[in-house]
Order: C-alpha cells, then structure tokens, then sequence
C-alpha cells in the first residue's frame, strides 16, 4: 500500500486531533502532527525547515489563532499566525510541488447578507479574527496554485475548548443560561471536518485538475442559531442522563463582546458537493454523536477514578 504522509500543524487542536484519530483508522495516511516549538506559526520562520524535515506529501493547515475577543487586542500577533504562517507553509508546499490544505472560516464575512454565502460573495470581515483569517487566505493563493482552502464554521468536538463542552460544564451548575438567539450559523464537528478534509486530500493528490483547488465551503448540513444549538446540546445530554439547562434567548446587544460577530456567517456548501461530491451530516445527529461520546467519557473516567 501507498501510505501518504500529511504534514498536520498543531498538535492540541479540535481539528488536529480530529484528523489523528480519522487516521488512526486510516491505513493508506499517516499524519504527523508537529506543533510549537518546533513549527510555530507565531514565529514563521520555523516553519520551512519543519515542513522540509517532514518532506509529507500533502500539508494540511489546521492550527491557528482562534480567540476571536483577544485578537481584537492582540491584531499584530493573530495576522502574524493566521496569515504570517500560512503564507510560510503554502511557500514551502510550492518548494515541495505538493498541495496544501487550508482551514479557515465563515467569519470573512460580515452577516448582512440575507441568504447562506456563496464563495465568490465579497467578503468583508467584522473583526481582527476575521481580517487575519482573510489574510491568510489571500497569502495562501498567493504563494501556490496547488490549494484548497476550506471554510468552516462553529466547529465543536470532545476535544479542547468550544461551546458544545462550555454547555455541558455551565449546565451543571444553572437551572437556565442565557444564548445569544440573534446569530445563525452552521455548528460543525471537527471529527465529520477531518473526514472531510481526507477526502479532499485525496483527491488533491490524485488529481492536477485545476477544478479541485481554489476556496470551499464545508459546514455541517442545516442551520441554527446559538440558542438553537445550545437546546439541541441540553436535550441530547438530558436524555442521556447527562447535565442538562434551560434556556434563555437573548439578542447579541444583551450579550456584549469585544469582537462584533456577523448575524449570518450561514455557508452555501454546494461547491464543495458538486466538485467533490462531499457533504458532511446534519448538525443535530453530529452534536448527539459528540454529547454522547463526551458523557460516556466523562462516565468511563469517574469509574476509573472510583477503582484507584
């Protein structure tokens, strides 16, 4: 068998770990995952010699900076990783004339459009997140032809932090929490990204056919907003026994941040169908699938710690 070698950046990621366990099930990939300090996107010029150790076959670009409040403090620092970075790795892909695989995010956007974006809508982002992401993204297709760069959107997972694990942790503790009900977007697991993205890899590295580069939306089927994503985390943990909260539907100006957020960061995914013939699962059935394995985690590890 041809096993293929994908360079992953990060190592502690939702989308990083993701992709290792796809793979660990995956006999023709073998991922290998390199993160700080030896490739730091903070600091680009680690970045060719990791790659050039490496010599994968494909690069996905997976890590970034994703706190979305503190670039608005930190702007210099979040272009540096999300568009410094990635400009590095997409200059090292083309050295190694292999493709690149770039994450980045709805929050190009700025929500005044009224249905889901298209790839060719203008972009326009709100905040710094959003500017260094875009930034990125032009840094990338500037520096090789050889790129998919696929946009996601309210990623969640059983690893690190994000909002599906904030529920289920302030849920034992309140009766009702409060959820902006004004935002509508695309929840998505990283684990049904990562299945994606092997799916996209491949086909990069079959194929020179210029169709299969350029920018891709990849969501989760379906739409919701931040209040209807926190009752579907509540109703599917309650049912299995799990923490559980009512809730309580505010609009975005009951819920001041420092980073404006767009209305409607929604994704038109058909491109990606069309071109790929990819479509990853409807939001709900991936949330439920995330609850459960996060409780049933959460349920393994109290046993383990009972028998100590």
């Amino acid at each position: 068998m041809n096993v293929k070698r994908y360079l992953v950046t990060g190592l502690d990621g939702q989308v990083a770990q993701s992709l290792i366990q796809q793979a660990a099930s995956d006999a023709s990939v073998k991922i290998i995952a390199v993160g700080r300090p030896k490739l730091d996107l903070g600091r680009p010029e680690t970045v060719t010699s990791a790659v050039m150790e490496v010599k994968p076959d494909l690069i996905i670009s997976a890590a970034a900076y994703t706190a979305v409040d503190q670039a608005e403090s930190e702007s210099a620092f979040a272009h540096v990783v999300n568009g410094d970075g990635p400009s590095a790795l997409a200059e090292a892909a083309a050295k190694l004339d292999i493709p690149i695989v770039h994450i980045s995010t709805d929050y190009v956007f700025d929500g005044a459009k009224r249905t889901p974006y298209r790839e060719f809508d203008a972009v326009s982002p709100l905040g710094v997140y959003g500017a260094s992401k875009l930034f990125g993204e032009k840094a990338v297709a500037a520096a090789t032809d050889n790129y998919a760069i696929l946009r996601t959107a309210w990623v969640y997972s059983p690893f690190g932090k994000n909002f599906l694990k904030t529920m289920l942790r302030v849920g034992e503790g309140r009766d009702v929490v409060n959820v902006v009900d004004d935002q509508f977007g695309n929840p998505t697991s990283a684990l049904d990204i990562a299945g994606a993205v092997f799916a996209v890899s491949r086909s990069l590295i079959a194929s020179t056919d210029p169709g299969l580069r350029g920018i891709f939306h990849m969501t989760a089927t379906g739409e919701a907003s931040w209040a209807d994503f926190a009752e579907e985390i509540f109703r599917a943990s309650a049912e299995m026994g799990g923490p559980s909260a009512g809730v309580n539907r505010i609009p975005s100006s009951d819920y001041p941040t420092p980073a404006k957020r767009p209305t409607n960061s929604r994704l038109n995914c058909g491109k990606l169908l069309d071109i790929y013939g990819v479509s990853l699962p409807q939001w709900r059935s991936s949330t439920r699938k995330t609850v459960a394995r996060i409780i049933q985690t959460s349920r393994a590890n109290e046993i383990s710690g009972d028998n100590k």
